[in-house]
């Protein structure tokens, strides 16, 4: 569960959030939102990437400011641009930086790594310079490299900005698949069906909150 209580987040002179309550058990949670909202703050306090500056958020069942180092173990966080997240020379030298301090053997590092890239269509790129990847498959990466740590919950910060289509749509099927919480931030509208709960985010504040049709609709009406 993901739950915020009264949660306000000020930026200098600014209130970025302003009195954010929602508690959501649900399995696929959007957020939409103009740009400049507040969406993107919101789905850094689930990992405490951001903190609070009054109200609480519990992930887990604890406080991002008391356990943030044990939430972060719990929760992958999947950035707009991959290119932040990569991190070694070669794709699976890049994945296998994620587990080096789990403490594993050699074989087993290699094991999850195979593992994981063949889940996400990256198995013939193991070897491959992970910067001359696609924007696709550099995001496929990025994923490669949150999932190999097994998480229970996965925020997403519009993963498809810099997607095409075609991998826009991979991004979709791989959703629909995942057994983890997604919390996912997005401007893809189209991304969203099929989801438990979208909130709407205008303002620093929940502007609506229900069915993708139910928040969607409101969205639209917003940006008219």
């Amino acid at each position: 569960m993901i739950e915020f209580t009264d949660v306000h987040v000020r930026l200098g002179t600014r209130d970025v959030l302003r009195g954010i309550t929602a508690a959501l058990p649900e399995l696929r949670v959007g957020v939409v939102g103009a740009n400049g909202s507040g969406k993107s703050t919101l789905a850094r306090l689930v990992n405490g990437l951001a903190l609070p500056s009054s109200g609480q958020v519990t992930v887990l069942g604890m406080d991002t400011r008391r356990d943030g180092a044990k939430i972060r173990r719990g929760v992958g966080f999947l950035f707009t641009d991959p290119d932040a997240q990569i991190v070694m020379p070669t794709v699976a030298e890049d994945v296998a930086f994620s587990l080096r301090r789990k403490g594993l053997t050699r074989e087993e590092v290699d094991r999850r790594v195979g593992e994981v890239l063949g889940r996400y269509g990256l198995a013939g790129h193991a070897d491959h310079p992970a910067h001359h990847l696609s924007g696709g498959q550099k995001q496929l990466l990025a994923l490669c490299s949150v999932m190999v740590l097994e998480p229970e919950i996965l925020v997403m910060d519009e993963p498809t900005t810099l997607l095409d289509l075609r991998h826009s749509r991979q991004v979709a099927e791989l959703l629909e698949e995942m057994p983890q919480q997604v919390f996912l931030v997005t401007h893809d509208l189209p991304l969203l069906s099929g989801f438990d709960r979208v909130l709407v985010i205008d303002g620093g504040r929940v502007a609506a909150d229900g069915t993708p049709a139910e928040a969607i609709a409101h969205y639209r009406k917003l940006m008219a």
